[in-house]
């Protein structure tokens, strides 16, 4: 009985080791013990994201005039454009 009982307890630990090292919970600890680290690593992401942003709104911005260039004249355009910079002046 004991035997069985102990093989039971042995095998739930080395299933629990497995999922903690699966789960990679020793690499969590370490990261929260560093703070330094974790700042370094918000900090890449961060810049990752703003110029993945940056990037993307940019190809957006170009598709969408590509797109206005195809199907609108662009004297159309520029008369709009010169009228909104006439009421900008006027407004001074």
């Amino acid at each position: 009985m004991k035997d069985e009982l102990l093989a039971e307890i042995n095998e739930k630990v080395s299933k629990l080791s497995n999922d903690m090292e699966k789960a990679k919970i020793a690499e969590y600890v370490e990261l929260m013990e560093n703070p330094k680290r974790i700042l370094y690593l918000n900090f890449m992401i961060g810049l990752a994201r703003g110029l993945g942003t940056a990037i993307g709104l940019t190809v957006l911005a170009a598709l969408t005039l590509y797109i206005l260039y195809q199907f609108v004249d662009l004297p159309l355009i520029g008369s709009y454009i010169a009228k909104l910079i006439e009421i900008i002046e006027n407004y001074k």
